[in-house]
């Protein structure tokens, strides 16, 4: 692929990035004006495992069609060369648009929590959705507490920017492409994760040592920091901003100096981080640090990405889980000798 940079500041809504065949402005539009919109209908409870076709919700756009449900009747059919966006139940922090983009007539029936857009006046749609895929003006709509529900008119007022069809089909294409060299790649790295675990969870069955309960020999505190407060780019004066989302904000403030295991208070499921320095961290999100002599911090890091069953059975709550203070000091850990925690982190940390 030949691109070059255009240098042409003073034009307005031109990329610095192109391909060279192609010049002149894109027009800017407001997503309306170039789809059509439509909500879907389908129901949860609809689902049967002997159903013709396949319930598009929010589970099944996230995961990119790997966790699917199936339904008797297709109540909002979806066509080739529609895309779908997820409005309903996106978690704090999240309210980036997530889009499906499908490939086939007669499969896919729409859930009442995902809206679809269907392409206007010959533009691409795949175009459009990569677009909007990456857009982070849905951000505006995310009070960072409760889970965000999209409008219509929050989702339709999305500003969009259009270049001639030549041009959306040959971006397009590039970007499809490289969705595809990633799904392959993710593909790998699923399964070297599937080995990694499977190796920690042997390695860990077989530790022999005095069992503790977790908060006799290290402390646990939750933040007190606001996701409001936070920016999204990291610059000098700002430290790491840790919330129940995997993406790292930031703050000019500091709560903690520590080596640190962080927990998501709040989820599905709950896995650690494991951090060592300056950094924040939100009012419904633990840290566990000032380790005790007998345990290796990285050590409980590693068995701690283990217990995530653990943490998912006893947590509270049934609209957003979550997790209490009592339930992280009530787990039990085996401690062996140092010097075999030593080796049980260096193996694990090199995978």
């Amino acid at each position: 692929m030949t691109t070059t940079i255009n240098n042409e500041h003073k034009k307005l809504n031109v990329p610095n990035l192109r391909f060279p065949e192609f010049q002149g402005e894109w027009e800017e539009y407001t997503l309306q004006d170039v789809v059509t919109f439509s909500n879907g209908k389908a129901h949860e409870n609809c689902v049967n495992d002997d159903g013709d076709y396949i319930l598009v919700n929010s589970k099944f756009v996230s995961t990119n069609g790997q966790v699917q449900k199936r339904v008797t009747s297709q109540l909002s059919p979806l066509h080739k060369s529609q895309f779908v966006m997820v409005m309903s139940d996106l978690p704090n922090g999240k309210a980036l648009a997530k889009c499906f983009y499908v490939e086939e007539d007669n499969k896919y029936t729409l859930n009442q929590r995902v809206c679809s857009f269907t392409s206007n006046d010959g533009n691409v749609s795949r175009f459009l959705m990569y677009q909007i895929n990456r857009n982070k003006y849905y951000l505006r709509f995310d009070d960072g507490i409760n889970q965000t529900n999209l409008k219509k008119s929050e989702v339709l007022s999305c500003p969009v920017f259009i270049p001639i069809v030549r041009e959306q089909e040959k971006i397009a294409t590039l970007l499809c492409k490289i969705d595809e060299r990633i799904a392959t790649q993710n593909k790998i790295i699923d399964k070297l994760q599937s080995l990694i675990k499977g190796i920690s969870n042997k390695i860990f069955a077989t530790i022999q040592g005095i069992e503790y309960r977790m908060g006799n020999i290290v402390t646990i505190s939750n933040g007190n920091s606001n996701v409001q407060d936070a920016v999204t780019e990291s610059k000098d004066g700002l430290y790491p901003f840790f919330d129940r989302s995997e993406d790292i904000k930031y703050l000019p403030t500091f709560l903690f100096d520590k080596e640190a295991i962080i927990y998501p208070g709040e989820g599905a499921e709950f896995m650690p981080r494991y951090f060592r320095g300056k950094f924040a961290l939100h009012q419904r999100c633990y840290a566990i640090f000032d380790f005790k002599e007998i345990i290796n911090a990285q050590f409980l890091y590693f068995y701690l990405k283990t217990q995530n069953s653990y943490f998912v059975r006893n947590a509270v709550g049934s609209t957003v889980p979550s997790l209490r203070l009592d339930t992280f000091q009530k787990l039990k850990v085996i401690i062996p000798p140092k010097k075999i925690q030593h080796s049980v982190s260096l193996c694990l940390s090199s995978m």
